[in-house]
């Protein structure tokens, strides 16, 4: 399918989007009030509390609860340098798949935002004993995003690079 929104042309790129030149950024600046706020945003979550690892887990697990071929392209190789292996990153897309204790806290947070919009109480009770506050809000913000990502992604048509 075609962009619905084409992404700006190279020579109206900002220094930001000429060091990350990807159709992500190229289409968001398109809105020039809210570009520079939602990198921001971004990057205070690419940049946060959580360990590497939880985040690109909790990423890939909600680009694949979305359909999200785009953020799945874009998450794999960094989740590999966060240090999940090849077959962690096939088993993202596995529901029944098996993982430690801690990994698999980070993907039922996602499950359970994705499918009920909310954590069970259990999944709350064992992130308060893992995660600080900071870290709890920033992992519930981190799926909300990306699933909202994800819903604009599609519907601009971003195209991967």
């Amino acid at each position: 399918m075609r962009p619905r929104v084409q992404p700006l042309p190279p020579e109206e790129w900002d220094a930001f989007t000429k060091a990350n030149p990807y159709h992500v950024f190229a289409t968001l600046a398109r809105h020039p009030g809210l570009y520079p706020a939602y990198r921001r945003f971004e990057g205070a979550l690419l940049d946060g509390a959580l360990p590497a690892r939880d985040r690109e887990l909790a990423i890939l697990r909600t680009a694949y609860h979305c359909g999200s071929a785009y953020e799945w392209a874009q998450h794999t190789m960094p989740a590999r340098a966060a240090g999940l292996t090849d077959q962690e990153v096939e088993s993202v897309r596995q529901p029944h798949a098996l993982w430690s204790v801690e990994d698999q806290l980070v993907l039922q947070v996602a499950d359970d935002l994705h499918y009920a919009g909310d954590l069970t109480d259990a999944t709350w009770a064992a992130l308060c004993d893992r995660y600080d506050e900071v870290s709890r809000i920033e992992l519930v913000l981190l799926v909300a995003h990306h699933s909202m990502l994800a819903l604009v992604l599609r519907t601009l048509r971003v195209q991967i690079e």
